[in-house]
């Protein structure tokens, strides 16, 4: 079951991290990965190899992605690749530049468009590359060795399912609260 099991978090983390389809659960995918990776006979160094192999890699395509294509890629009225996606993410990486990176790893959604942003704003590709790898070192380290350290918890096991609730709804606030932002400045505007 191992090899399946790193295929197929690599590809959700590969496709989620900057592959235009945003909508997949990358932070409790991988933190319940380091959790589970005893019972499923899965190395963790390999698991954390894997996890930061292929958020990187996501992220690049995405920003060849956006450097290529742009904004042609978004649509207002599309179910997944809207503008709006993209303006969110455009006005994150202007605002944090390099280090929306390394922040937007933790956002869902922004984690998929930011790499995007970045190539359609021509961020510099040598400053890309290195704030990349470290979002993506930091994310996927740093959410996968929480789960595994507490793996060893009993109380963590027996809670499982409301802990990575807890972690998908931790997960959603920020789309929430940018969704009620919008909606407000949308009423003051009218």
């Amino acid at each position: 079951m191992g090899p399946w099991v790193l295929l197929g978090v690599a590809l959700i983390v590969f496709i989620e991290s900057g592959v235009l389809f945003p909508i997949l659960p990358g932070d409790s995918l991988i933190f319940a990965a380091g959790l589970l990776h005893t019972q499923l006979n899965l190395n963790l160094w390999l698991l954390i190899g894997v996890i930061l192999l292929a958020a990187f890699l996501g992220a690049q395509i995405g920003y060849w992605l956006g450097r290529r294509y742009g904004r042609g890629l978004f649509k207002p009225d599309a179910r997944i690749l809207k503008t709006e996606h993209l303006e969110q993410a455009e006005n994150y990486f202007a605002r944090y530049g390099g280090r929306s990176l390394i922040l937007g790893r933790f956002v869902p959604i922004v984690r998929t468009f930011v790499p995007i942003a970045a190539g359609t704003a021509r961020f510099p590709f040598g400053r890309f590359v290195v704030f990349n790898t470290l979002g993506a070192a930091i994310w996927g380290v740093g959410v996968t060795m929480i789960g595994a350290l507490l793996g060893d918890r009993p109380w963590v096991h027996d809670n499982l399912e409301i802990i990575i609730l807890l972690i998908v709804l931790v997960s959603v606030i920020p789309m929430v609260v940018e969704v009620l932002v919008q909606r407000r400045k949308a009423k003051q505007s009218d």
